[in-house]
């Protein structure tokens, strides 16, 4: 015991508590936007009429988290006019990503999904590719500015200001929405709308946050090597893949086939197949263009090929599995998490309920559980909380069975409290360790690069098919949905003990 709180107190003085609380508000930067294309947007859309289908595929919107991967040896390594000058290589680019977000969320608040849901659906798919690009410079910036040692807690400290930025978007904007006077029974355009303009300016506090703190101290010159011509040519060919993958992704042609009860795994696989074929081609058309010198090949090499060869070679035969369970370790919570308030709405809770349990409540027990992973982590090791965070992710989607029979004669306060209070301890729990495991993974040559990837594969499977999440409940329905996800950690926890008989997990 007394181990574990020297290490704690060593890693306090080697980061210092100014540099903390920094990481704490780009946190909140961080998650304030991810529930304005989630469950608040999941919300809005609903008391608009959208089918539950319809806003599940929202969700979707959000995949831009898990191919942040493609465009981080953009942000890694290519200098901005202006912005890299004067503020940095990391500094700069987050300054534009939180510009972007501020200027897609102000588009969603413009449009009213009932008499245009395609243009909504643009501004939530732009809100989440400047809201992941915002993700890849803050946690290069918290890697690089931290010693190993130190991540488990840095991890606790951001979490912390994350939850808090999401509960802002979460509560805060049902309490808004509510406020303003939009009811599922009575819905309001211009309520959702002032939400969504006053969450624009909420995001003020990550700009301000980022024209105060210092860059990393390992900044230099280095970090941009090569002439002004090669970062244009590596851009441009950067957007003609891009422009290639979006375009076999529209124009696949439509394939129906009648599969009876299969039919939503049959979509599924065909949406997964349609998804790897874009992203063949981009990678296609740039492997043509850098091996045909429209691009510095070097350049492309580097920053693309390097980070994936290097991981590799560092874990041989074990890299697959190692990226199984990256993969794989959230999909329960974040499959679930595509339906939660859809589910509170309809077992009975109205938004203020929802708001102050499942976010205000459930945010304290959050950062009470992101705390409790991080000191964990110092204690027992990696193994042990990883573990621990799987069973309990499956366990606590079960108790939201026993919720909606709870809730079925009247909604009952307390027991929604008693199922998030465990839920959100445990989501808390688990993302702390797991983010702090991920920042082990990354090798400081290529921090940006390999944990975008990292983080992307955490949340591409699970996005992918919390999309189907709504067609899924009113297919089999909300009792054999919740079974279903708690089966999936089956696969995480035998992972985890098949890789820690063969590395260190640590």
């Amino acid at each position: 015991m007394s181990a574990s709180i020297d290490q704690l107190k060593s890693a306090v003085e080697d980061w210092p508590l100014q540099k903390i609380v920094y990481l704490a508000l780009l946190g909140f930067s961080a998650g304030v936007p991810l529930l304005l294309i989630f469950s608040t947007l999941s919300l809005w859309l609903s008391e608009a009429g959208v089918s539950k289908s319809a806003v599940t595929y929202f969700s979707w919107a959000a995949l831009g988290y898990s191919f942040k991967f493609i465009w981080a040896p953009i942000v890694d390594k290519l200098p901005l006019p202006v912005l890299s000058k004067a503020l940095g290589r990391r500094r700069g680019w987050l300054l534009l990503a939180q510009c972007a977000v501020i200027g897609s969320i102000l588009w969603m608040a413009s449009v009213d999904p009932i008499y245009g849901l395609s243009t909504m659906a643009f501004g939530a798919v732009a809100l989440g590719f400047s809201s992941a690009t915002q993700d890849v410079v803050i946690d290069a910036y918290r890697i690089e500015c931290a010693e190993p040692k130190a991540q488990a807690l840095l991890s606790s400290s951001y979490i912390a200001g994350y939850r808090i930025g999401m509960v802002v978007a979460g509560a805060g904007g049902l309490y808004l929405a509510y406020l303003f006077g939009s009811r599922p029974e009575a819905y309001i355009y211009s309520a959702w709308q002032k939400t969504y303009l006053l969450m624009a300016l909420v995001m003020g506090v990550g700009v301000l946050t980022t024209l105060c703190i210092p860059e990393p101290k390992d900044e230099g010159k280095s970090a941009y090597p090569y002439a002004t011509e090669s970062y244009i040519r590596f851009f441009v060919l950067f957007l003609l893949s891009v422009c290639a993958l979006i375009f076999v992704y529209n124009y696949f042609p439509s394939i129906d086939i009648n599969a009876g009860k299969f039919q939503l795994v049959v979509n599924f696989f065909l949406g997964a197949f349609q998804l790897l074929l874009s992203l063949s081609v981009a990678v296609a058309v740039g492997f043509i263009g850098a091996n045909y010198g429209f691009a510095n090949k070097e350049m492309v090499i580097e920053n693309y090929y390097r980070p994936i060869q290097e991981f590799f070679v560092r874990y041989g035969s074990l890299a697959v599995w190692v990226l199984l369970l990256i993969g794989f370790y959230r999909v329960s919570d974040i499959v679930m998490g595509a339906i939660a308030n859809i589910f509170y709405q309809d077992i009975g809770y109205n938004k203020l309920q929802i708001a102050n349990v499942t976010k205000v409540f459930g945010l304290l027990m959050t950062i009470l559980g992101s705390f409790l992973g991080g000191f964990l982590t110092l204690k027992w090791g990696v193994i042990k909380v990883l573990l621990l965070g799987a069973a309990l992710s499956a366990l606590t989607n079960i108790a939201f069975i026993g919720l909606s029979l709870i809730s079925t004669a009247e909604p009952s306060i307390q027991a929604l409290a008693a199922v998030i209070a465990i839920d959100n301890l445990s989501a808390g729990l688990a993302v702390a360790v797991f983010i702090a495991w991920l920042s082990s993974l990354t090798s400081v040559s290529f921090t940006a690069t390999q944990y975008a990837i990292f983080s992307s594969l955490m949340t591409l499977f699970p996005k992918l098919l919390g999309g189907y999440s709504g067609t899924m409940v009113e297919s089999i329905g909300y009792s054999w949905f919740f079974i279903f996800t708690a089966l999936l950690s089956i696969p995480v926890i035998l992972l985890i003990l098949y890789l820690n008989k063969h590395i260190s997990l640590k």
